[in-house]
């Protein structure tokens, strides 16, 4: 069961501390409050007696990850509270390399000791794997951080607002959306995260992070007076973010819940759609989901090489060697770009879970594939690309792992289209579409197992002639295969439609974990995408 701040002190005594990084009995004193933070002399001193028992064991290579999560859920329906939850957990997770293989082991017993034996769990793990060794993992070059420290930039700590202000919060969005005629049920949330983490390696680096997420959500149903029909609205354009609780009263739910609550009912009076072939303009706030399934997950290097396969399959991809530099993934206009220091975003971090300073970096130039999402095991596999283009082989700082009970692997990035060189809007792209379909919001979606062959649905949908938009549409969803898809792409927003969407649980692994990550993007026009009608019954 993991440990709370109190248990900490009780497990962990000033003398072990002090012991573990050699000073005298008495040198070190636990504070008598809270846990030690992130940085303070107790947590580095169980970092070294971590890697010090792993590398006396036998490892080649080691690093640990001491962390507490600080996580809160606040929910409500109509005009009650539907749930609430705040937990906390706290331990260590190590991972040993031992001739080329690897082992890994967690503990919430943040003793000297107890570290110790997770460290040495590792080891004998990493031992008895290479019995099924294929191919010795090797680590790419990192430049280390002897001591770094890094903050999500935020202004209101979220676990310092009252749960009361929370949920009343919520309770006046869901009031102000149930006054218009036609909702008959609203449900809100909110969602926060506190991350504070240490990380040590045998490479000689010293990291300590805090991390923040912030998520609040509404859906609001509308239905027919005769139960005829429903439609719902979910407030998509709100994007989870690595913000702190000033994310909450910006996005204003109080005054956009009568907005959205109207366009729930609108909906309820929408044209079905015509099946058939349109012109898609599609809002950020649709499209960076499409790129999440369609872009993002196909372009990480442990699908292509088959690595991971079970969660959500492979990637079409693939063999690298006959991608990298050839594939025509899109139109010219498609520049996507991947990082994690977009201030705000929910993959920004100082250093990955390997200790690596991410970068940012190109994973399609100008419609054609020109790179992957890799690690320090992976970067290796690319070593003749990277030597072609004079460039170190070296990882991008994809590695993430959920919580200090999991092992680190490839998490996806921020994965964004760039924007385009002239400065369109929204308002552009629907003034030079002659006949299509605009879509605002992401919904429900479904992608092959090589994120070939893909449907997304959306929010709202509305019908373009002659350049405006002339009525709302409903029941729409669209259909494509990737390269044909992106291939269509004619028209892009420029720097001033850029807009940051995403998501908390993005799934890879088994066991599964959840990434969060946000993709940029602007809004985008894609010539003769197939459309269905979603609503049609046999």
């Amino acid at each position: 069961m993991p440990l709370n701040r109190r248990d900490f002190l009780v497990g962990t005594t000033a003398a072990a501390a002090a012991a573990a990084i050699g000073a005298p009995r008495g040198a070190i004193a636990l504070p008598t409050g809270p846990l030690p933070a992130p940085g303070d002399p107790a947590i580095r001193a169980l970092a070294m007696r971590a890697l010090d028992a792993a590398k006396s064991s036998g490892a080649d290579y080691a690093d640990v990850r001491i962390s507490q999560n600080r996580t809160q859920f606040v929910a409500t329906r109509e005009r009650r509270v539907q749930g609430l939850a705040d937990g906390e957990t706290f331990g260590a997770g190590v991972r040993a390399l031992v001739g080329g293989a690897w082992g890994f082991a967690a503990t919430s017993d943040l003793s000297p000791d107890g570290i110790a034996v997770a460290a040495r769990q590792a080891v004998a793990q990493a031992k008895a794997n290479r019995a099924a060794q294929v191919r010795p993992h090797q680590l790419a070059p990192v430049q280390p951080t002897a001591s770094g420290e890094w903050k999500s930039p935020i202004k209101v700590d979220p676990f310092d607002v009252p749960v009361a202000d929370k949920v009343a919060l919520l309770l006046a969005a869901n009031e102000a959306a149930m006054k218009v005629k036609g909702v008959r049920f609203v449900n809100s949330g909110m969602n926060f995260l506190r991350e504070e983490k240490t990380f040590a390696s045998t490479d000689g680096t010293f990291t300590v992070q805090t991390l923040y997420r912030t998520t609040p959500t509404m859906n609001i149903t509308a239905v027919a007076a005769d139960n005829s029909d429903f439609q719902s609205r979910q407030s998509t354009e709100v994007a989870p973010m690595g913000r702190g609780y000033e994310h909450v009263t910006e996005s204003d739910f109080v005054g956009n819940a009568p907005k959205w609550a109207e366009e729930a009912a609108q909906k309820l009076a929408a044209k079905p759609v015509e099946v058939g072939r349109y012109d898609l303009i599609l809002n950020p706030s649709n499209l960076f989901l499409t790129i999440h399934e369609s872009v993002a997950h196909p372009t990480e290097l442990d699908r292509v090489l088959g690595f991971e396969a079970n969660y959500a399959g492979t990637s079409f991809v693939t063999p690298p060697e006959k991608m990298l530099g050839q594939l025509k993934y899109g139109s010219p206009l498609m520049n996507i770009q991947a990082d994690r220091d977009q201030v705000g975003s929910l993959a920004a971090c100082g250093w990955d879970d390997e200790g690596v300073k991410p970068e940012t970096y190109m994973i399609i130039k100008d419609g054609v594939v020109v790179d992957y999402q890799t690690t320090r095991e992976q970067a290796p596999y690319l070593d003749w690309w990277y030597k072609k283009n004079n460039k170190a082989t070296r990882s991008h700082g994809n590695s993430y792992a959920q919580s200090w009970a999991d092992v680190q692997f490839q998490r996806m990035p921020n994965v964004s289209l760039m924007p385009g060189e002239k400065d369109y809007v929204w308002e552009d792209l629907i003034s030079a579409t002659d006949r299509g379909i605009a879509i605002v919001g992401n919904g429900s979606f479904s992608i092959d197992q090589q994120r070939y062959n893909a449907q997304f649905g959306g929010q709202l949908f509305y019908e373009v002639r002659g350049g405006k938009i002339t009525g709302m549409l409903k029941d729409v969803a669209y259909q494509f295969r990737t390269p044909e898809f992106w291939a269509g792409l004619d028209m892009i927003g420029g720097k001033r439609s850029y807009w940051l969407g995403g998501a908390n649980n993005d799934g890879k692994g088994q066991p599964s974990q959840s990434n969060a990550v946000s993709h940029g993007c602007v809004p985008s026009r894609f010539r003769n995408v197939n459309v269905i009608n979603t609503g049609r019954t046999a």
